[in-house]
């Protein structure tokens, strides 16, 4: 199997405006299908968001970025 498709999703700007991005987040990850994921960017390492999901059944992988911004790929197996 190929590796998936990710969408990027950048959280940086409804932080910025003090709103809670989870159920962005959440509509896109429930949205994802066989062979996509979704790249969360935040100016922190999410890790309850990384948590749940791994709970849920998905793969995550995470980077720091050059920027100082965290992405995070989420994808199922």
């Amino acid at each position: 199997m190929s590796s998936p498709k990710f969408k990027t999703f950048d959280v940086r700007p409804l932080l910025a405006r003090g709103e809670e991005p989870f159920s962005l987040i959440r509509a896109r990850v429930d949205a994802l299908v066989a062979g996509t994921g979704v790249t969360i960017v935040a100016p922190f390492m999410p890790a309850p968001l990384i948590e749940l999901l791994k709970s849920e059944g998905f793969q995550s992988t995470c980077e720091r970025r050059s920027d100082g911004a965290w992405a995070v790929n989420f994808w199922k197996p």
